[in-house]
């Protein structure tokens, strides 16, 4: 049995590619989810982060600071596109997993801190509510699955394997590739499970005549 290698694109002449085995591999599903819960993010901040009160200046809906929605933006941005690209790269990178990780964690520290010294006359009718509650909760659930996704790939990288934290997939053998028994046997024959690519020990079956003809006769006085 061999170790899961590349589950989706499959291994160069063996395999093909499984869009079935692809898209339900767990590390798969964690990018879907880590690029559902950017895209959310960047657009409840675009669509309903700004409010307008008695001016046709619009103002951030955390604090009217306007550096937690350009920060909130940005990285929803990049780790949507940084989604998009690594689910079709497909190869486990623990420095840009633990970066957008860290990245969220601070912006969810920043944008719950933000919104907690928003006043509610900042907010008349409570426009924009929904959305910064919803954009903090995804932060929160982004921190998650790039830890994950970070973890996984710096534990490929430390054991050189090809397994992830969820090693329950493997390829099973080709059915046409079992290997073929060296040495034909007999039927009726017993049969000695060795190694194949082992030559067998040297035997000799020694010929009682030849034993008595080559033994040494004492010279007679």
């Amino acid at each position: 049995m061999e170790s899961a290698g590349a589950y989706g694109a499959g291994k160069a002449g063996s395999v093909a590619f499984d869009p079935v085995a692809f898209f339900t591999h767990p590390r798969t599903v964690l990018r879907l989810m880590s690029w559902v819960f950017s895209m959310v993010v960047f657009s409840c901040i675009v669509n309903e982060g700004y409010i307008n009160i008695g001016s046709e200046r619009l103002l951030c809906v955390f604090n009217n600071n306007a550096d937690a929605c350009n920060f909130g933006v940005t990285i929803g941005v990049a780790c949507f596109l940084g989604s998009i690209f690594f689910l079709i790269l497909d190869y486990p990178v623990f420095t840009p997993s633990g970066l957008a990780s860290f990245l969220w964690f601070v912006g969810f520290c920043f944008l719950a801190n933000q919104w907690q010294a928003t006043s509610p006359d900042e907010l008349p009718l409570a426009q924009g509510s929904d959305a910064a509650r919803a954009t903090i909760a995804f932060c929160f659930f982004s921190i998650l699955t790039w830890a994950v996704l970070t973890l996984s790939a710096l534990r490929r990288f430390l054991t050189g394997s090809n397994r992830n934290l969820f090693t329950w997939q493997h390829l099973e053998p080709p059915a046409g590739s079992a290997r073929a028994t060296p040495y034909p046997i007999a039927n009726g024959a017993t049969i000695v499970t060795t190694n194949p690519y082992q030559a067998p020990p040297f035997t000799e079956t020694l010929d009682p005549q030849k034993l008595t003809q080559q033994r040494p006769v004492a010279p007679a006085f």
